[in-house]
């Protein structure tokens, strides 16, 4: 039997690859299942990385898998299921790197924009692609694009439907970088060990604040800061950080 979603682990790197190339990886209702679980493991890592297997990242929800297709189970095929895949990813203690490989449509890419840092080749494309046939971005898209790239272009990118290329999206502010192809592997592998060797819980405390700060107030965030800073400061990596520095050499942090 095919795993649908491939899990390896090196280095603190847990990587997780979306294996329905076939059909660009759409996300039936196993492979979901399959998704949540692995990227819950990936919780007790130093860093997730998740990718596609085959030309694609992910086509997004497979409009051939009937179960939860029909109006009345939209809601609870999204609450049920794509919810908590989102909040895995975004509720993680560790980074979590979205290694677009290929075409991110629908839910896929909203799947990767969840994603703290959003890499791609060159010649993947970015495609809220709902309007299409009747229905809104969902899996997290009506936060996370606007919120990435301003009102304007996240109702141009849904409501037109149309492919925003890598380099675009790297210029709009939508993902972090846009790489050549054939040094796609190469960057993607770097980023996630220079991740997986740094400090964990600084980590971890930075998405609290980074995430949480389009809802407070700046007298909250002030506040939000000096709290994490406190607990960070207080930390073995914070220590080993500026042991490191005063000695001149790297810092080897220990993490959680």
């Amino acid at each position: 039997m095919t795993e649908l979603v491939k899990v390896t682990v090196e280095g603190g790197v847990h990587r997780i690859t979306l294996n329905r190339p076939e059909v660009m990886n759409a996300l039936n209702r196993e492979m979901r299942l399959e998704l949540l679980a692995a990227l819950t493991a990936g919780h007790n890592a130093r860093v997730i990385v998740l990718t596609g297997a085959g030309r694609g990242f992910c086509s997004g929800q497979d409009l051939t898998d009937a179960e939860g297709l029909e109006a009345a189970g939209f809601e609870a095929i999204l609450n049920d299921e794509y919810v908590p895949m989102i909040r895995a990813i975004t509720e993680a203690p560790v980074p979590v790197i979205a290694a677009v490989n290929g075409a991110a449509v629908g839910a896929g890419a909203n799947l990767a924009l969840a994603c703290d840092l959003v890499i791609a080749c060159d010649s993947a494309v970015f495609l809220q692609a709902f309007t299409r046939i009747g229905l809104i971005p969902d899996a997290g898209g009506t936060s996370f694009l606007p919120r990435r790239v301003g009102l304007q272009r996240a109702m141009g990118a849904a409501l037109l439907a149309e492919p925003v290329t890598a380099r675009q999206a790297e210029g709009w502010g939508m993902i972090w970088e846009a790489v050549p192809d054939d040094r796609f592997a190469e960057v993607v592998t770097a980023r996630a060990v220079k991740l997986a060797q740094g400090p964990t819980a600084a980590y971890a405390a930075l998405k609290q604040a980074l995430r949480g700060a389009f809802d407070q107030s700046l007298d909250q965030q002030l506040a939000t800061e000096a709290s994490l800073q406190g607990q960070c400061g207080a930390s073995a990596d914070f220590r080993e950080g500026v042991a490191a520095f005063l000695g001149k050499r790297p810092a080897v942090f220990q993490g959680r």
